[in-house]
């Protein structure tokens, strides 16, 4: 059992997927004391990483919550009184409500009830009263009517014209000053291009004690951006070779796929070892015979001849246009040939979205997974994949990588919400701060 932990340290996390953002966060340094995610199978990739294997990222699951898989309107419902005894001991409440919704790369649905789930978030933070708050979402969030929303904080005489500034707009009612700004995952070592929203919250009362208010925490961002940069040894941006080159199939051995959620006839990489900084970095820890995901697609010689001849006549590291769509007769919208020296495009829930670099196939889960930053200790579970109209209702491993929050990106943001509600601690006490002079570190993983 892993020891008791103070929880007016800890954090929640909402709408968790398999973990992304908690991993981040736990490399930080944040005590994790409970998730919430509905689906089975994130929720199973959730539980075996984070409660069952004997790890530094494990959370300390509260006796009276269920392990299970958990809607945030259950919780609500169900644990009104086990929340309310939470209130100020819980520091941070995290999470990545659903952007199906708003995302630029689906199908925009103003009326889709995922689109409020946010609401759902900020009921939570007014049962737990925490410190602090982190919300990531797409940057489509800020849109409203066509425009981008407005980049100031909203005030409560403002009329809300984007889901985020409603959403800040309940957080200012609550008590808290809030604020979001578009960031780029592939500055914080991340070998892909993801701009996300982030939005932090912090109680007035503290951010009344840092100079500037909230907007100091992205001050504080930007410092742990560039300090985990040099910390972790990488090289601004890391492209996708050097993320994945290690687990390219040519000239390799392949081995039958042995993952008992697969079905029988799929192939893998016998791993050789990893070759640059960051695949060391993502294969540090690991000391298992086969990594797990490895599963390479089956594709059809006429589906590999068509790659083929994508990757042999289109630019890479852009979008196929509708000319270059028609003329291989192609009614899919976004395929991307990816570049082997710029970070990968954006990766979202559906493989074909993206081409591998030099092989005329689709990313395997693992390959995905180092795009996004997860380490190869970090293991999956459910389907691989879905379709028709399970697609709505369930969560495969595919997807549940395209939804996460890279953990490069998360564990620079706990690291500076860390020193945020540190400067504020210290001028609550009468010290002074003084920007970036040295303060003794937090233990980080």
């Amino acid at each position: 059992m892993p020891p008791s932990i103070d929880h007016s340290r800890s954090f929640v996390d909402l709408f968790s997927g398999c973990g992304g953002l908690s991993l981040g966060l736990r490399m930080a340094g944040w005590p994790g004391a409970f998730a919430v995610e509905r689906d089975s199978m994130a929720f199973k990739t959730f539980e075996q990483n984070f409660l069952e294997a004997p790890s530094s990222v494990r959370f300390n699951w509260p006796n009276w919550l269920e392990r299970r898989p958990w809607g945030i309107d259950e919780l609500l419902d169900h644990h009104e009184s086990k929340l309310d005894r939470l209130r100020g001991r819980v520091r941070l409440v995290a999470g990545g409500p659903p952007c199906q919704g708003f995302s630029f790369a689906g199908r925009r649905r103003p009326a889709d009830p995922r689109n409020m789930l946010f609401t759902k978030y900020a009921s939570f933070v007014s049962a737990v009263e925490p410190d602090a708050i982190l919300m990531e979402n797409v940057p489509g969030m800020m849109v409203a009517h066509g425009k981008l929303g407005r980049s100031q904080k909203p005030t409560l005489g403002d009329e809300p014209s984007s889901h985020y500034e409603r959403l800040v707009a309940l957080l200012i009612e609550l008590g808290y000053e809030a604020l979001g700004r578009v960031l780029d995952a592939s500055q914080f070592g991340v070998p892909q291009r993801r701009p996300r929203l982030i939005i932090v919250g912090l109680k007035v009362g503290v951010a009344q004690r840092l100079d500037g208010g909230v907007e100091r925490v992205f001050d504080l961002i930007e410092r742990a951006r560039l300090r985990q940069l040099v910390r972790l040894g990488l090289t601004y941006p890391v492209t996708a070779r050097q993320a994945i080159s290690d687990l390219e199939i040519e000239g390799g051995r392949l081995a039958e796929c042995v993952d008992p959620l697969s079905r029988r006839g799929f192939h893998e990489l016998d791993y050789r070892g990893p070759k640059t900084r960051y695949q060391q970095l993502m294969h540090r820890g690991f000391d298992e015979p086969r990594m797990d995901s490895m599963r390479l697609a089956r594709h059809s010689d006429r589906v590999r001849d068509r790659f083929a001849d994508i990757l042999d006549r289109f630019p890479r590291g852009v979008r196929l246009n509708e000319i270059h769509r028609q003329s291989l007769g192609l009614l899919k919208h976004r395929i991307y040939p990816m570049d082997p020296n710029r970070p990968a495009p954006t990766l979202t829930t559906l493989p074909d979205d993206l081409l591998h670099y030099a092989e005329p196939r689709i990313l395997t889960v693992r390959e995905s997974a180092r795009l996004q930053s997860f380490p190869d200790w970090f293991s999956f579970s459910g389907k691989y994949t879905t379709g028709g109209r399970q697609r709505t209702k369930e969560c495969p491993r595919y997807t549940q990588v395209g939804n996460a929050v890279p953990p490069f990106l998360a564990r620079a943001i706990g690291v500076a919400l860390q020193d945020a509600l540190g400067e504020a601690s210290l001028q609550k006490r009468g010290h002074k701060t003084h920007g970036d002079r040295p303060r003794r570190s937090l233990a980080r993983a």
